[in-house]
This record gives C-alpha cells, structure tokens and sequence, in this order.
C-alpha cells in the first residue's frame, strides 16, 4: 500500500469512530495526477445522494502533458462502495448524525483507494484535552530517553 495523500485535519477536526475503504472513479489523466501526488483532500468531504457516495471538493491537479481535455479540479467523483456498505452509512448520518470525511488516499495493487472515516465532530475544548495529552505524552518519552541513556 503506497499512501499518496494523509487528511490531517479530518483527525485534528473530528473522531474517526470507523473506517472504510472504497474505490473512486477518475477520468482520463486524473490518475496519472493522482500517482504524482497531485490530490488534496484538505476541504473535501463524502455526501450520499440517491444510494450512491461522492467524494465532493476534493483538489486533483491537471496533469501537464494531457491533451486539450482536462476534467474540472473540483469536481465530484462517484466513491465505489458495497450496497450494504452505503446502507450502513446511511443508517449512521442520519441515526447517529455522523459525518463522513476522507482520511487518506493511497494505491493498493495500482488501484487508487480512498478511505473514509465515520466522524463525529470534536469541540474546542475536546482539541485542547487531545493537544494536552500528546505533550505529556512527549514529555513521558523524553524522561525515558534521559534515563536509557544515564544507564
């Protein structure tokens, strides 16, 4: 598995309760853009509309040596899911009211997969008690570094 893109801001915005992987339909030298790191997923987000799941506003850079067709940057790509897969994330947006939000993007047997993550939104103050428990996490391992290396 060869990861092309990480969301980082869907894990600093949100608790990823579930994960799943899914295809994304691309046109024409998407993929040859994709391969060379040309995706962001910063703003994007995954919507359900009619049964089927699009990925929405997520960044694919053109890619310079196509011809004279060149699909929008922004435009909104089809997600492939099983039937039960979609059913199942229906039922949690609107039951559980969970979002749904893109996490990474890699290769896996040269085939681009997205992975999205089941989230549910942190609050400001849920950020600053993760923020707080990654430093004293930090400094623990510093202390064990000091005393590993006095030994």
């Amino acid at each position: 598995m060869q990861i092309i893109n990480n969301n980082k801001k869907a894990y600093h915005d949100y608790f990823i309760e579930e994960t799943y992987e899914a295809g994304i339909v691309l046109v024409g030298s998407e993929v040859k853009s994709v391969r060379q790191g040309g995706i962001s997923l910063l703003d994007s987000f995954v919507v359900i509309k009619n049964n089927e799941v699009f990925l929405k506003n997520a960044y694919i850079k053109p890619f310079e040596k196509t011809t004279s067709f060149a699909p929008n940057t922004k435009r909104d790509r089809k997600l492939l899911l099983n039937k039960n897969e979609i059913q199942k994330l229906i039922k949690q947006t609107k039951e559980k009211s969970f979002t749904l939000v893109p996490t990474k993007v890699y290769f896996k047997n040269n085939i681009v997969k997205i992975e999205i993550g089941v989230a549910k939104g942190k609050k400001l103050y849920d950020k600053k008690d993760v923020l707080k428990e990654k430093s004293q996490q930090r400094e623990v391992e510093q202390a064990i570094k000091k005393i590993k290396m006095y030994q």
